[in-house]
Order: structure tokens, then C-alpha cells, then sequence
């Protein structure tokens, strides 16, 4: 009989990747958005904009460490 665990395993890990993956591109999505939109009509929001649209990509990084604890305890 096949060791269903391992399969169970990675799926999880990728669920966890990918599901903060695509949370955090529809959150830049719409942060880039509306920040293009505030530096067409101020000049000095780029660095406001800038910032704003990288702190989404931290979702990944929690995604990744979530991933990389299943694997850990289940190893």
C-alpha cells in the first residue's frame, strides 16, 4: 500500500506558498494601482508608493516559513 503522507505533505506546503503568493499579487495589484493614480497627481508620493507596494511581498515570506514548518515537523 502507497504512503499517502508525503503527498499530503507537499500539498500542503505548496497551498501554503501558494495562496500567500497570490494574495500578495492581488495586493500589490491594487496598491500599485491606486499609488500610480496619487503620483499622477502628486509628484511626491513615489517614495510613499514605493513602499507601499513592497510590504505585501512580507505575506510571502510568512507563507514560506508556514511551508517550510510543515515539512520540518512532519520530516
Amino acid at each position: 500500500m502507497a504512503d499517502l503522507t508525503t503527498p499530503l505533505i507537499a500539498a500542503s506546503a505548496m497551498l501554503a506558498i501558494t495562496t500567500t503568493a497570490y494574495a500578495a499579487a492581488w495586493a500589490e495589484r491594487t496598491i500599485a494601482s491606486a499609488a500610480i493614480g496619487a503620483m499622477a497627481e502628486k509628484d511626491g508620493l513615489f517614495g510613499a508608493g514605493l513602499v507601499l507596494t513592497v510590504i505585501p511581498e512580507t505575506i510571502v515570506i510568512f507563507g514560506l516559513i508556514v511551508a517550510i514548518l510543515i515539512v520540518g515537523m512532519a520530516g
